[in-house]
């Protein structure tokens, strides 16, 4: 922005007063009668707020405030209300309301809740327009915080891309994995370029093929572990004794048999990473595959199965981690 004009050259947007009506005021703390300058927004609603409070949460607005400050009656191009500069944005009042609510000290308000995804979209553009940095990173950790990405991961992909954020974005589409390749509708979807959504379709196909290297050897495994010694259960032994649970003719695991349920399991588990390629994936086939073992009532591998399905789970789910994350998300930014 240049620092060369009045603050009517620096405006937002014109107002035209021929269509639209009087101006309409909001209410606390945004109406103070101590304010020193109106923001006026996009649906024509007047915003009273202290330039100090502006300015030290923006580069933006504290050289604008230095600009030279027009008086009442002398500058044309700059409307005056109530003895105080109208400066038109062109963001509509509920969003700088949010934006505002951000700026101002806790004693006067406190930071608004963000509920809803398109609205949080218009806030952290403006707050990107206006280089208000506390309040964009405020809405990064709020908007990608795991609970959220869990739940919206594809959302708050189309967000990421649309205030082409390179963490978030990158963060978005790890979460991605969980869902399905072909998503369900979402209402931001069509926030996302053509370009956009084949790239995360490449990358979650590049994920699925990565983490299937695992299958084709169980030498992750026995590193890990480095003797059967350590892994009877897979085998179906405890204390020297074998239980009876069916066990499979397929040698891979330290040149022995291992039992049934545990290659099913193994199974399973890799088809499921090739449509959903994450660590979540894992765990949740192995909260299945204890449920599966209890049921069939072998003392032998109930004994302890919820705790070495789990750690062996920790290991599988680390492998998948790693193999995914050197998968380049091929967009721009």
């Amino acid at each position: 922005m240049s620092s060369s004009t009045s603050w009517g050259k620096c405006k937002g947007r014109k107002t035209d007063p021929k269509v639209l009506s009087s101006p309409i005021c909001v209410s606390s703390p945004f109406n103070h009668a101590k304010a020193d300058v109106i923001l006026r927004t996009s649906d024509n609603v007047d915003f009273r707020v202290f330039r100090l409070f502006l300015s030290l949460s923006s580069p933006f607005f504290e050289t604008l405030f230095d600009l030279p400050q027009p008086s009442e009656g002398k500058d044309a191009d700059t409307e005056m209300k109530d003895g105080l500069p109208v400066i038109p944005i062109s963001e509509d009042s509920r969003t700088l309301d949010t934006l505002l609510r951000f700026c101002y000290p806790s004693t006067m308000t406190k930071d608004p809740p963000l509920n809803h995804f398109t609205h949080v979209i218009r806030v952290l553009e403006a707050a990107q327009k206006y280089s208000l940095d506390e309040v964009e990173t405020t809405i990064r950790k709020a908007l990608f915080s795991p609970a959220i990405l869990e739940t919206n991961p594809l959302r708050c992909f189309a967000i990421a891309r649309q205030a082409r954020m390179r963490e978030e974005t990158i963060l978005s589409a790890r979460y991605s994995l969980r869902t399905s390749l072909v998503p369900d509708w979402f209402e931001e979807i069509g926030m996302i370029t053509s370009t956009d959504l084949l790239a995360l379709w490449a990358y979650h196909q590049k994920c699925g093929k990565a983490v299937q290297i695992l299958k084709l050897s169980f030498s992750w495994i026995e590193g890990h572990y480095q003797s059967r010694a350590a892994v009877p259960w897979i085998f179906g032994e405890t204390a020297g004794y074998h239980c009876g649970c069916p066990r499979s003719n397929t040698i891979r695991l330290f040149s022995q048999g291992h039992l049934v349920w545990w290659e099913e399991f193994m199974e399973t588990t890799f088809q499921t990473l090739k449509e959903k390629p994450c660590a979540h994936t894992v765990y949740k086939s192995v909260e299945k595959t204890i449920m599966e073992v209890r049921r069939r009532n072998c003392q032998s591998c109930c004994s302890d199965i919820a705790n070495v399905m789990n750690q062996f789970a920790d290991m599988f789910a680390k492998k998948v981690d790693e193999l995914v994350s050197e998968v380049e998300l091929r967009v721009t930014y």
